[in-house]
């Protein structure tokens, strides 16, 4: 066999080549797979909605069925129309909301010209916020205006929904609203 300079150094360059990519580690027989136990197997599963943006993407949210409730896993609802199983960055951090130990659980409530919160109860709370939209509502309502007109409104109190709600909470939400006289409702997801 007569090989020039240019034969030999395709054979070279060919078997190169096979020596490097069998190096690699290119095994044909068949590999045998073990899958792990995954985290959520044995996690109660509950659907919600987003909380961040008016979008109102679907999420499952995986709990521990170890009595603590803690969040396991948040992930898109591949059956929500919306997101079809995606979500963004926000809603993909989800269960930092949620397992947050600088998360407040308590209300709050700053005196005027105070500069420290203090822990009140839920009734209180409720209570004092009834009694301000209240008083707010009876010192400012009109019956009728300027032109002798019915109006029957309150145009020193506003209201702004929230995007987690879905249509049918809004429509309450609004109707609440309307009857006590409120001029400017307004709802997250057109701002």
């Amino acid at each position: 066999m007569k090989l020039n300079r240019r034969d030999f150094m395709k054979i070279s360059g060919v078997t190169a080549a096979g020596i490097a990519v069998s190096g690699l580690g290119f095994d044909l027989k068949p590999v045998k797979a073990h899958a792990g136990l995954l985290k959520t197997q044995y996690a109660k599963e509950t659907t919600t909605i987003c909380c961040y943006c008016a979008v109102g993407c679907g999420a499952i949210v995986h709990t521990s069925r170890r009595g603590d409730g803690r969040v396991i896993n948040i992930e898109g609802d591949p059956d929500h129309v919306i997101n079809k199983g995606s979500l963004c960055s926000k809603g993909s951090s989800l269960k930092q909301l949620v397992e947050n130990d600088r998360r407040l659980t308590e209300p709050m409530y700053r005196a005027p010209f105070s500069d420290k919160w203090e822990k009140v109860s839920w009734e209180w709370a409720l209570s004092s916020i009834a009694k301000r939209v209240k008083k707010t509502r009876d010192n400012s309502f009109e019956k009728i205006n300027a032109a002798k007109q019915v109006v029957n409104r309150t145009t020193q109190i506003a209201s702004i929904g929230s995007a987690a709600m879905d249509n049918e909470e809004c429509w309450i939400y609004q109707t609440l609203m309307r009857s006590l006289g409120l001029v400017y409702i307004e709802h997250q997801a057109r701002i």
